[in-house]
Order: C-alpha cells, then structure tokens, then sequence
C-alpha cells in the first residue's frame, strides 16, 4: 500500500494520473454567500424508498422476506439511517435497523464513505454486507438531485412478499364468526364528554293523595344521547330519598302501541339464509327491523312535555349553559321559563319574648336563637380594624361638663373617651385642687344605652354610636346630663379624615347648609363681615366670627360645624422645630432598631454626588434613606431633611448623617427634655398647643356666593 498516493503535488494540485478521494459530498457553487454544509443543508434529509431480501431458512412456508424501508441521507454531514417501518403482526422487530452515522463502501473502498453521489433511483447499495434496492425517492429528493446533475432513472415497482401475500389470502377468505356491523360513536363522545344539558321539570302526580307537584331536574348527556332524571326532595316532606328518578339510559319515545316486548328492538338484524341448518347473515338493508325513536336534544325545550314511561313531565327552565347551546345550534332566544312553584307563603315573623332582666340583652337575646345558646358574637374584624395601631389611637376624647344647677358641679370637668374599636364609653373626672371632690374613674368602660327607652321589650336597645358624640352635644349617660364643650386635636383630625361618617365636620355638608340659610343676604353677609374687619387685613378672630356665624344662623349650626368652619379657612402659623430635638427623636428610634449602616449610608450619597459639592437634591436623599429603610416616619424624615436644606434647597447630607450617627455624636438626654412630646394619655381638655386664631373670610364667601366682580 502506498502511503503517499493520494498526496497532492505542489500548490495542492493533483499529479497527472491522480484521483483524489473526496472526503464528503462536493456540493457546486451557487449564488450568495459560501455557507458550510452543516449550516447551508440543515434539517434536510433525502428520503428513499428501498427494500432487501432476506433468507428464512427455517420454514418451509416461505425461503425468503421482502422487507421494505427508508433510507435517510442526511445532507448537513452525509449520514446515513435506515428504517423499517412497522408492519401489524409482522413477528419481526422493526424500527431503526441502521443507526444514523457515515457507513463506509464496500470492499475494496472502505477507506472512503459513502456521498451523494453514490445515490439514484433504481440502483443497488452494500450497507454492511446487506443489499439494499433504492426503488423510489420523494418529490424533494428528486428536485435535489436533478439541481445537482444526476440524471435519475425511472422508478421500478415494489415486489410483493409471497408469504404476505399468502397470507393475506388467507385473512380474505376468513369471514367472522358473528354478524359484525361498526357502529362509531368515538367522535360525538369526544366532542361532547362532559356536556351536560340541564332541565328543571315538574310532574303533576295523579296517584298522589294531594296531588303535590314533584319537582325534577333532567340531565341530556350530549356524548351518548342518555338521560337521566333526579327529584328535588323538600325538607320534612315524608318521602323517602332515593338516588335517581331515572337512571342514565336513552330514553324511547312512547309507542302508539304500547311497550315492545324483550328483544323486539336490536342494534342489527340477521338473516337465517339456510334454514334448519342455521346460516346467518347480517342484513345490512335491515329488512323488517323494529325502528323506535329515542328522545333527542331537538325534542327538549322549555314547555313541553316529554313521556317518561308513562308519566308526563314538563320541561320548566334550565340552566346557562342549556340556554348558549340552543341558541348557538338552533337559534333559539325565546327562553322564558313556565312558573310551576305556587308562591311562597308569607314568612311569619319571628317574635322575641322581652328581656328578662338577667345578663345582656344580647347575651339572652341568643339564648331564644337555638336550642343550645351560643355567647354573642363580637364585630372581630372591626375590633381589628379599629384597635391601637402606633400612634393611631383610634379613641374620641371630649371635655364635658354637668347640666346642672348646682354650683358644685357646675365647675367639674369630665373627660368622654369613646372607643371606636368596640364601641364603649369610660368617663373619667379631671382631678382638681380645693374642690372637695374626688376625681379619677367616673363610669366604667362600657356601651350606653340612650335615655327613654323601655328597659323589658323585645326589640334590641339602642346605644351611643360616634356620631352622637360631638363638641356642641348633649349626652345622657345613666341619668347624668352632660355637655361636650371641646375635644382633642386628634378627635378633630379623625372626624375631619372619615367626613363621610360624620356630617358636622363635612365642609361640603356644612357650606351647602350655610348656602341654603344665607343665599338671600349675600351683600347684607358681605357688609357684616367687612365690618368686622375694618382694617381690611381679610383676617378676623376666631371669636367674632364665631358670633357672627351664630348670629347669621339663628342657632341652627352646632358648635363642631362653627369649629369645623373655622378650622377649614383658619391661618395656620408655622413654628420652627428644634433641630436638636428632632435630631434627638429620630436617634432614639434608629438606637431602637440597631441601626448603624452609617458609613455605607454615607458612602451612597458621595457616590451619587457626581461634582463632589457635598450637597444632593431633595428626593435623591429621600430615596436613598428609603432604600436603607431608616426606621423613621416618613413626616419625620421630611422634616430632617428640610431641616439640612441649604439657600438652594440642597441637603448638606454630610451634615445630616453625622447627626443622625448616634454612635459618634449622640445627643444628651438633658436636651430631649426641652420640649417634651404630648401624648394623648395626657391630654386633659386644655387647648390644644395649635389653635385656631385668625379666620380668612373672604374665601368663605366666594365659597358660599361666588367671587364679587
């Protein structure tokens, strides 16, 4: 063997004489760019039709197989597969007979492969030593091959397997033991598994003694056209419950004639065709067959009346779905259902005995629900909707005092908390010197009933809700008349925020009041009010307008509107907070939390200071101290922040992490003392540390009369 045969000469040319052996398919080239096979023929495949023959030496009824296959060549890298497909009880194992990978040729030559060119109609191939006729190809194959050149030669016909087609003979002239008839019903059954038509029906029984309707409800199983039926069965209606009315079945129509006897009705008909000797056939014209006719989808609708073996049963409504398929399928709008339920009786109405006297009404009103009493139940979810949250006390503090004429207890003053969690009242008396009277708890927490109110009855009491409560009111409470003269800052704040509960403090309830008793006097209103400003500085006292307001009204407005009037056109004063006790504050709550990310903080905002000035905006910094999650309110950081801000509205945030690093430069307690924080535990009816002092009017009356020309 010569080792250097298939060397080419100088520059890769081939010597006079030489052959050179082409290691894969050399494909021409064509139009556009010069892609690699791998890529160029990718998920293309040539697909012939072939067959080989194959010894059988062990049976005497057949000496050779045809077995037919599939032979792929894959262009991308001229790979090989062969297939055979799989043939019904063949008794051979089929399938891939020749994985896919290069097969090389045929002795002498198998140091080559095989390539495209080796491929075409009508020719033989050695795959391993087995011989493989190509007798046809695809459409695809045929136009690639023309592309390339090769002159294809006519397809030749696929020989037949003798002992197949023995075979075959055999299986023709068997003829079944039993008349055999297809009938298919896979396709309805797979379109319509799980449809369901549903009927509610009524059926007048005659038998019956008082002749009570029975109530029905009919199911047509579109994927095999059966039905079956199911009785409503009131409560304590003394008939016995079964499972169906009806049992899944199809349903015949009545005959004219009657009932047909045992096996009248068959799904096929034969033919004795011998006699005595007892020869049948399956007629399939079916000659004298018993045709009977089954209810259909077509026959149900709304108002008629269908036979149930006998008994007469009216269609009265159906469901949704019962309704889109008739109209999807037959058009069908009209589906106004037939009354069959007489009227319900009037519900009597349920009677109480009074209240005994024992325990709370609520708690022996449930003793009279059921057999075994249950203790009432509490609103849980407005319990936690409502119960202290932080600083959201959720509690309406008021100051009252006596009506009374008594000049000892005119002077006392009460404390009205109102818990909105659960609805309880507590009344405490605010403790004074030299008064000779003690003060401290009055009324315990509890509901309160309103005055003049039958204590025996069977109706449920009622008790003090939170609208009754409001500065102006008077109250009640077991015999003590009291009047409710002021409330608290955060009692105002409540009442104003959910105004929609509470009409005196509404401004839109309060202004179209206001508008419908002075829409008459608008220029008399406006001369009163410019009167009491001589000075024309469009601010009046609180106090002057408050008896101008009462005076314009007659009385009519209660004191929490007159407030609530004022709060909303007042002129608010802006006080400067201490810087080191807000300082102070916020360091106590980040000490709470163990924060102590003060030099990554710091290290964010110089990265985010691009001219390393030393100063941010505004939101940067906010954002930044968001996404650090600063334990600290988020008023509290816009105050801090505000508080660091520079002529340019810039925040010096050096400035502000060292004073918030309570490591480094925490603040002495002695300074958070300087002003310390009110808490509403503390509040005892004083004025409130921001009042209102000075009204804008003349915004209220553009408000009530639109603006003067």
């Amino acid at each position: 063997m010569l080792v250097g045969e298939g060397k080419p000469g100088i520059g890769g040319e081939p010597l006079p004489g030489q052959k050179l052996k082409s290691t894969y398919s050399v494909f021409p080239e064509g139009m556009g760019s010069d892609a690699p096979a791998w890529v160029a023929f990718d998920k293309q495949v040539l697909s012939f039709d072939a067959y080989f023959e194959e010894e059988v030496p062990d049976k005497n009824q057949e000496l050779y197989r045809i077995r037919h296959c599939k032979i792929y060549f894959y262009l991308e890298d001229d790979t090989i597969q062969v297939i055979e497909p799989q043939v019904k009880n063949s008794g051979i194992t089929q399938g891939t007979i020749v994985r896919r990978h290069r097969i090389p040729l045929p002795p002498p030559h198998e140091d080559q492969f095989y390539t495209i060119d080796h491929f075409n109609i009508n020719i033989e191939v050695i795959l391993y030593a087995r011989k493989y006729t190509i007798i046809d190809c695809d459409q695809f194959t045929k136009n690639f091959l023309r592309k390339m050149g090769v002159r294809l030669n006519p397809p030749t016909g696929r020989p037949d397997d003798p002992y197949a087609k023995e075979r075959q003979k055999i299986l023709d002239s068997m003829k079944p033991l039993r008349p055999y008839e297809r009938i298919d019903t896979l396709r309805q059954f797979l379109d319509h598994d799980g449809h369901v038509l549903r009927f509610f029906c009524v059926w007048d029984d005659p038998e019956s003694m008082f002749h009570d309707p029975r109530e029905l409800v009919l199911h047509y199983y579109l994927s095999d056209d059966t039905i079956d039926i199911k009785e409503i069965i009131p409560v304590n209606s003394g008939r016995d419950a079964v499972p169906l009315f009806l049992r899944r079945d199809k349903l015949p129509k009545y005959a004219p004639t009657g009932l047909y006897p045992p096996g009248t009705i068959t799904s096929r008909t034969v033919l004795n065709v011998l006699g005595k000797l007892g020869h049948y056939i399956l007629d399939n014209r079916k000659t004298g067959a018993v045709h009977q006719e089954f209810y259909r989808d077509s026959d149900l609708k709304i108002g008629a009346v269908i036979n149930v073996w006998g008994r007469k049963i009216m269609l009265c409504d159906c469901d949704e779905f019962t309704k889109e398929y008739y109209r999807t399928k037959y058009g069908i709008e009209d589906f106004t259902p037939v009354p069959f339920k007489a009227p319900p009786p009037p519900k009597s109405e349920k009677m109480f005995p009074p209240y005994t006297g024992f325990g709370s009404e609520e708690d022996s009103l449930c003793s009279c629900m059921g057999l075994l009493p249950k203790p009432p139940q509490k609103d849980f979810k407005k319990f936690m909707e409502k119960d202290r949250s932080g600083v959201e006390s959720n509690i309406l503090r008021f100051l009252a005092k006596l009506v009374t004429d008594s000049p000892i207890d005119k002077d006392r003053k009460f404390i009205i908390s109102y818990f909105l969690s659960d609805d309880t009242i507590s009344v405490f008396e605010h403790i004074q010197q030299n008064t000779g009277i003690l003060g401290g708890k009055f009324l315990e927490r509890g509901r309160i009933k309103k005055p003049g109110q039958e204590l025996f009855k069977s109706e449920p009491s009622e008790y003090f809700n939170a609208q009754n409560l409001f500065v102006g009111a008077r109250v009640c409470f077991h015999g003590h008349n009291f009047f409710l003269v002021d409330a608290d800052e955060y009692t105002f704040n409540y009442m104003e925020k959910h105004a929609n509960e509470f009409s005196v403090a509404d401004i839109g309830v309060i202004l179209k009041k206001l508008k419908d008793i002075t829409e008459l006097r608008s220029r008399e209103i406006r001369q009163v009010f410019a009167a009491t400003d001589p000075e024309h500085t469009k601010v009046i006292e609180y106090e002057p307008f408050r008896d101008l307001i009462v005076s314009i009204t007659d009385g009519v407005f209660s004191e929490h509107e007159i407030r609530t009037l004022g709060r909303y056109y007042s002129v608010r004063e802006e006080y400067e907070m201490d810087l080191h006790f807000l300082l102070a504050v916020a360091q106590e709550q980040l000490k709470k939390n163990n924060f102590e990310n003060f030099e990554q903080l710091s290290a964010v905002l110089i990265y985010n200071d691009r001219e390393k000035c030393g100063v941010l905006p505004h939101e940067t910094c906010r954002t930044i101290c968001k996404s650090f999650k600063l334990p600290l309110a988020g008023d509290d950081l816009q105050a801090l922040l505000t508080m660091f801000e520079d002529d340019r509205k810039q925040v010096e945030y050096k400035k502000l992490v060292d004073g918030l690093n309570w490591r480094k430069n925490q603040i002495p307690a002695f300074q958070t003392i300087k002003d310390p924080l009110k808490t509403e535990d503390d509040w005892r009816g004083q004025p409130p540390s921001f009042a209102v002092k000075g009204i804008k009017y003349l915004p209220l009356l553009d408000d009530l009369f639109g603006k003067e020309e």
